[in-house]
Formats: structure tokens, C-alpha cells, sequence
């Protein structure tokens, strides 16, 4: 399970500077509205190497600035400065394990009043070690939750905006008190849209299907690797379409992706068993394959990994 330790240090505005100084106020803007943007992203720890390496940073942090742009922020530095801003922080944190790194760009204003005009942004990042999100990795058992995802006309998906995060406290809170590992929600018109905080895909009869980028999901990044791994490296046919929440329950094999989830292995929803209730073959030969490049040993995808100097 991920760890509760705090940050030593944190990026700040503009520097870095001890994690216990970088404070805001009650009265904060995004505190008080959610109007933030944030990204997840994780570092690897490679031992012969003798270094950290994140996964695909350039990636993660050209969403945030898209993710930004969504409620009007102006950040003021370029994508390649704030890539710098994580590395630096990286290399003053010092992490010699696996990790978490979350940038955080809200609006820092102490003023009361909603809205995303004459505001200023502020950037804020911290890293912490982190292990697993989901306990049960090799067999998660999931809900259909009863909330549904916002529509792109409600707030966008394919952004990471703090406040819509809401919507997944709600069907994760739900399903772990009532037993289950995690909720898989559905968009407004019925189908299937994202865990939580995952993407979603279904292996069925030789395909790999997933939700298509129209039906409320995240433009996951850890989505867009693992559709490129599946179809050079496995050789799969892979959809991306609208899923009827039936399919949930004649899928052979099902499995959550995200930064904080990786490859997580579905084996039961709603107490139905998926497929044969366990890992499956598709799922772990991609989670093989997967580790083996988000740690730097697959020379073909090595320009994913950003090592920390």
C-alpha cells in the first residue's frame, strides 16, 4: 500500500524549500473551489543503474499544461521548465525507492468569489516513496458504482482538475465501505466510463476493447503506453469504442491502468467472477512486459524513462 510519509522537501512557487514552509491559506481559492489541475506520476528506482527513473515525464507534464489551460491558467514557464522543476526537486528529495510525484497548479489567491478570471496560478510539487494503490493487484474485486462520471459539458474528463475529483471520493469511499476494492463508474448515457482513478480495459474472444477518449475518461497516459505495448508487443487487436456495462460480465479478463494503479488485475464484480476469477494470461504477460519498461530494461521504450541525474 502507498505510504503516508511526508515529503521532505517541495517546490514552491518558484524554488524549492522545506515541504513544512510551502503553506497556503484557509481562504485559498482552489481550497475553497477546486480550481486546481494536478498530474500523477511515478519514479522507478533502478538498482543496476544506480538511478531513479520517471516514466514518461514530458508526457505527464504536457497534460498538466493542457489540464491548466482548461480553467484559463497562464503558468508562466514552459513545459521544459517545469519537467526541470521535477527533476530538481527529485534530485534534492534524494529517493533511493519507487515513488509518487505530484505536481499541483491552483490558483493561490486568498479571495472569496468563484470563478477562473484574475486569479494567479501557483505551481507546487512534492514526491513521495509509494508502493501500491490497489492491495489486491493480482485480483481486485470491483463495484458497478450507482455515481456517474460528469459529462465533457459538466467538467471535462480529459482534464485533471482537483475539484472534479469529487465524483471519484464519492464511488471509492462507497464501494470500499461496502466491501469491494474499487468502483468502476459509468457516464451518463449508460456505458462504461473509468474506475475511480483508473482507466478500464476488457480482454474478450482474442480483443482487447477499452473505453474510447468521448465516454468520460481521463486521456490516460499509462492507457496510451499500454495500447501501444498491446498491439506491437502482443500482437492484440485493440478497440477503443463504447462498452455497455453487460460486457463487464462475459469479459474473460479485466484490468484497471493508471499511474497510482499500474496494472491491476480484476477477478470479481459485483460478485460475479470475471472470466476464470483469476489473474489472466493477457493481463500478466502486459503487467511482465510493462515492468520491464517503466523500469528501464526494455531498449525499445528507454526514451520513456527519464533518469534523474
Amino acid at each position: 500500500m502507498a505510504t503516508s510519509q511526508l515529503p521532505r522537501m517541495a517546490f514552491f512557487k518558484d524554488r524549492i524549500m522545506p515541504y513544512a514552509e510551502a503553506k497556503v491559506g484557509l481562504l485559498t481559492h482552489a481550497l475553497n473551489y477546486g480550481t486546481g489541475v494536478f498530474a500523477g506520476i511515478r519514479g522507478y528506482w533502478n538498482a543496476e543503474l544506480g538511478k531513479l527513473l520517471v516514466f514518461r515525464l514530458a508526457d505527464h507534464v504536457r497534460r498538466l499544461h493542457e489540464s491548466a489551460r482548461l480553467l484559463r491558467m497562464h503558468l508562466g514557464l514552459s513545459e521544459e521548465a517545469t519537467a526541470r522543476a521535477v527533476l530538481d526537486l527529485l534530485k534534492a528529495e534524494n529517493l533511493r525507492e519507487d515513488c509518487y510525484i505530484r505536481p499541483l497548479c491552483f490558483y493561490g489567491d486568498e479571495v472569496i468569489g468563484v470563478r477562473l478570471h484574475g486569479l494567479t496560478p501557483i505551481l507546487g510539487i512534492v514526491a513521495v516513496p509509494f508502493g501500491l494503490y490497489i492491495d489486491k493487484a493480482d485480483g481486485a474485486h470491483c463495484t458497478v458504482s450507482s455515481w456517474r462520471r460528469p459529462s465533457d459539458n459538466v467538467i471535462p474528463a480529459r482534464g485533471k482538475i482537483t475539484g472534479s475529483y469529487a465524483n471519484s471520493a464519492f464511488a471509492k469511499s462507497d464501494a470500499e465501505l461496502a466491501g469491494f476494492d474499487e468502483a468502476i463508474l459509468l457516464n451518463q448515457d449508460g456505458y462504461v466510463s473509468e474506475g475511480s482513478g483508473e482507466n478500464i480495459f476488457l480482454v474478450r474472444r482474442g480483443l482487447v476493447a477499452t473505453p474510447s477518449l468521448n465516454q468520460s475518461v481521463l486521456e490516460g497516459i499509462t492507457r496510451r503506453s499500454l495500447v501501444t505495448l498491446l498491439r506491437d508487443e502482443l500482437g492484440l487487436t485493440v478497440e477503443e469504442r463504447p462498452i455497455e456495462r453487460g460486457e463487464l460480465f462475459v469479459a474473460e479478463e479485466i484490468f484497471l491502468t493508471g499511474t497510482a494503479a499500474q496494472v491491476t488485475a480484476v477477478t470479481r464484480i459485483d460478485h460475479r467472477p470475471v472470466g476464470s476469477g483469476q489473474l489472466g494470461p493477457v493481463t500478466d504477460r502486459l503487467r511482465k512486459l510493462f515492468f520491464d519498461v517503466i523500469r528501464g530494461r526494455a531498449d525499445k521504450y528507454r526514451a520513456w524513462c527519464t533518469p534523474v541525474e
